[in-house]
């Protein structure tokens, strides 16, 4: 992607009025959808519509909260095509050699069916794991806070979403880097050079916890500009230009259904969200409203950030679908697409 994007007019068959309108309407601040701190619409290649709250600029580094899920998923397209991960294999952690624990796959995983005991809740910190996960007791050793936990259902038979399991992964995938034990250089040096260099990511940056283990379910700062970036790379398939970042199928891998959430009317995939209505969709979402749209069939990538209460996330969802709205569907996409699939 280099180092910048262009930025241009919206394109003719855009509907102007709409687009300018609705995200005039997100940065007024309403009370119905929390605060937004940034928005970039990036279509056809080009960014055509971008907004920023007091005090954030197109170089302001964001917290991404659940979207590094999804970077996390490149992560380990990237390495399963080095041959270094198996991610139909089970994981061959000790810690779960001695019991049924010992089925669970990088798979089950990545689609939220690993059948571990785990509560995320945002809001009860007594009865919430993600809580004491990143902030109590597990905060030292996030992985191994989350590997600890007992089996409740039989691996791939139930899903529930849980950032414990991708942090799990991301321990699996220093593993499979030949990690030093307590040590983050060789995730660290793959994550940037591979993804965040490879991107033009200039402002990324990742947290890792006190074991050395990326917080690959939480914690990758960056720009709205590059978050695009991301989102850009899996618009086109994993392509950058004429090369190749992740391996053949890998988005689609992402996008491949799981399961259905009721609460937030998302499909779930492999540590990617899609939207039924729109083929092909993919999202990544963040706590407090952190949204990466990726939208093949309208050549467009939208990011917004901010801090929306979870009481308002599905309206704040169903505002950001009026502005992708604005933006054509290509038919012969969309036929392309179903015949993919």
């Amino acid at each position: 992607m280099g180092d910048s994007w262009i930025k241009s007019e919206p394109d003719v068959d855009v509907e102007r009025r709409v687009l300018d309108a609705q995200i005039a309407y997100l940065m007024s601040q309403p009370e119905l959808l929390g605060e937004t701190l940034a928005i970039v619409v990036v279509h056809r290649g080009q960014i055509v519509a971008e907004a920023y709250g007091p005090g954030i600029d197109s170089d302001t580094k964001l917290i991404s909260w659940s979207m590094a899920k999804s970077i996390t998923h490149a992560l380990i397209g990237m390495a399963m095509g080095d041959g270094l991960l198996d991610v139909n294999a089970p994981t061959g952690l000790p810690e779960w050699a001695d019991d049924d624990r010992r089925e669970i796959t990088m798979q089950h995983l990545l689609e939220m069916r690993s059948g571990l005991s785990w509560t995320e809740d945002y809001l009860d910190e007594k009865a919430s794991d993600v809580i004491k996960m990143l902030f109590g007791s597990g905060s030292d050793d996030n992985a191994g806070f989350a590997i600890s936990k007992s089996l409740e259902y039989q691996p791939g038979s139930n899903w529930s979403y849980s950032s414990g399991t991708t942090n799990i992964i991301t321990r699996l995938l220093a593993r499979a880097l030949k990690e030093e034990i307590g040590s983050n250089a060789m995730v660290c040096n793959f994550l940037q050079q591979r993804l965040f260099d490879a991107l033009g990511m200039n402002s990324a940056s990742a947290k890792f916890d006190p074991s050395g283990t990326f917080v690959g379910s939480s914690y990758v700062f960056a720009s709205a500009r590059d978050f695009a970036k991301f989102g850009y790379l899996y618009l086109n398939d994993g392509m950058l230009g004429q090369k190749r970042v992740l391996p053949v199928g890998w988005v689609d891998h992402g996008a491949r259904f799981s399961a259905y959430d009721p609460d937030n009317g998302f499909c779930y995939g492999s540590h990617w969200w899609t939207w039924p209505s729109e083929p092909k969709s993919m999202v990544a979402l963040g706590y407090e409203g952190q949204y990466t749209w990726v939208l093949p069939c309208r050549d467009l990538v939208l990011v917004r950030l901010g801090k929306t209460d979870a009481s308002k996330k599905n309206a704040l969802t169903h505002h950001l679908l009026s502005v992708i709205g604005a933006f054509p569907i290509a038919t012969s996409l969309i036929d392309k697409s179903s015949g993919s699939a």
